[in-house]
């Protein structure tokens, strides 16, 4: 834990919670890959480089950072590692042509800054990332910077999934960081915070000590873990009170005039120059961007974080006659992806919160320092719309809801047919569940109920969910050999999570 200056009660610790779908051979522009490489480009890259900054000023346990599976996948992917080389290498050629644009306001220069930026990112992936993910993550949690977070395989909204898929998720999820990383994760992000009662005792026997929920799911008590039900495994609640301080559509930091805005292209080069300027601004009628007008709304915003973590700290650890842990939660692609200047912030507020005396954890630091409540008992629940089910549950969804049951219901029979058919490891089972697992993953729904390339969505459900159902018909109708055809034909396109063995599918 990061050594305080002058005392403040409690512990605080902030969690980010990386994911994004596969995307992987699914498509590039406008959805597909590009997303991929946008957060990879604007979000991991800096987030790596500010770990290591600060690693290298021996600060320690700065931050507990969830990785998906799907994510870790990907990033670690040839192709993708490929692709991301070529997407930067692009990204400096348009950041080029910009510097010959006189006919825009400001664009020549922004160009200029953007070629420092693009070449910057070059240097690091080709020195740091051609590898992939693992080797830097590794080296992060093994050095203790960082409390790694896994999660099942997929991203599935798990209150939904069949038990027997839920538990394979979630232990092969496991294994597949301990395979990456070198490190199997002791807790877990439960995807979308989806939590249904008796949910504990799956994440107990799977060796999982502590999870993350919503605040609501808490009531609101979130200062202190909780104990779930009668097991050991406990609930750490994110407040929001803390959390909306820097992302609340209202009022969340990423909305300041002086930031560079998200939605405001250059149609020609694709870069993004202009600043929010207002709220109710025209794309057309933004500003320029400004580096220094933004720097100093960065301190402003560092400085105010600060103060709001000290505050409810302090008022907290006073409402329970304790000292009180305050946990503030985030999607890592906010940083950077969605909030240009965030990575810039997130550095700076890793070093004044500890100089402001605020004591800087991990979720398994609370846990080990005992900030640890009375057990509790929890409503179902999630981290959407309503906190509840309603954005993977409701009407609007519930075809993809039947979808989802019938594909699993047909992938169980199948896998268990082959189980019977022969002994050693089958290459067809295990695309089957490959296969199963894309098609439940929870951003269907998510981007569907949020109309958010809600086509691509229901695409891409219904592909892997036909690559489902062709394999289990080869499979049922016993044509061995076809299967296996099959089988490569689509390993080509989804590939990932080589080491899941359909042989651990609890009967």
């Amino acid at each position: 834990m990061t050594e305080p200056g002058a005392g403040v009660p409690g512990l605080f610790t902030l969690v980010l919670h990386t994911h994004l779908p596969w995307l992987a051979n699914h498509g590039r522009w406008p959805v597909g890959e590009e997303w991929l490489y946008q957060s990879w480009a604007s979000s991991y890259l800096p987030l790596v480089r500010v770990l290591r900054t600060l690693a290298a000023e021996d600060r320690g346990r700065l931050l507990t950072l969830g990785i998906t599976p799907v994510v870790a996948a990907q990033l670690d992917d040839p192709h993708c590692l490929d692709g991301m080389y070529h997407w930067l290498a692009n990204w400096r050629l348009r950041a080029l042509e910009a510097t010959t644009r006189y006919d825009r306001e400001g664009l020549r220069e922004f160009g200029i800054r953007e070629v420092g930026q693009a070449e910057a990112a070059l240097a690091d992936f080709e020195t740091q990332w051609r590898h992939g993910a693992a080797p830097l993550l590794r080296e992060l949690v093994e050095s203790g910077t960082v409390e790694l977070l896994g999660g099942p395989l997929s991203h599935p909204f798990q209150p939904l999934l069949h038990p027997r898929l839920r538990a394979f998720a979630l232990a092969e999820g496991l294994a597949d960081a301990a395979h990456r990383f070198g490190h199997r994760p002791s807790g877990i992000w439960a995807p979308e915070c989806a939590y249904a009662p008796g949910m504990e005792d799956g994440y107990a026997a799977a060796g999982v000590t502590h999870f993350m929920v919503d605040g609501p799911s808490l009531h609101g008590d979130t200062a202190l873990g909780r104990p779930v039900g009668s097991s050991p495994v406990l609930a750490f609640g994110r407040d929001l009170q803390v959390s909306y301080r820097v992302w609340s559509p209202k009022s969340g930091y990423p909305g300041h005039a002086a930031y560079r805005d998200f939605h405001t292209h250059d149609h020609v080069t694709g870069l993004k120059p202009a600043r929010v300027t207002g709220r109710t601004v025209p794309p057309e009628a933004k500003a320029p961007y400004d580096p220094q007008r933004a720097e100093r709304a960065i301190d402003a915003h560092v400085a105010d974080f600060v103060e709001v973590v000290r505050r409810r700290l302090i008022a907290e650890s006073e409402r329970i006659g304790r000292p009180a842990h305050v946990v503030a939660a985030f999607d890592t692609e906010l940083f950077g992806h969605w909030w240009y200047e965030g990575p810039i912030w997130l550095e700076r507020v890793l070093r004044a919160l500890p100089a402001a005396g605020v004591r800087v954890g991990t979720l398994a630091d609370a846990a080990a320092a005992g900030f640890i409540g009375a057990p509790v008992e929890l409503p179902p629940s999630s981290w959407g719309s309503g906190k509840d089910w309603r954005v993977w549950s409701g009407e609007q969804v519930a075809d993809l809801v039947q979808l989802n049951r019938e594909v699993v219901d047909t992938a169980l029979a199948a896998v268990d047919k082959a189980h019977d058919a022969r002994a050693g490891r089958d290459f067809v089972a295990d695309q089957i569940l490959r296969e199963t697992l894309l098609t439940v993953s929870s951003d269907w729904p998510f981007m569907v109920s949020k109309n958010s390339a809600a086509e691509y969505a229901r695409s891409r459900a219904h592909l892997h969910a036909h690559a489902t159902r062709e394999l289990c018909a080869a499979v049922t109708a016993g044509r061995h050999e076809q299967a296996r055809r099959l089988a490569a034909d689509w390993n080509r396109a989804d590939g990932l999570f080589g080491a899941l063995d359909a042989r651990r599918l609890p009967r």
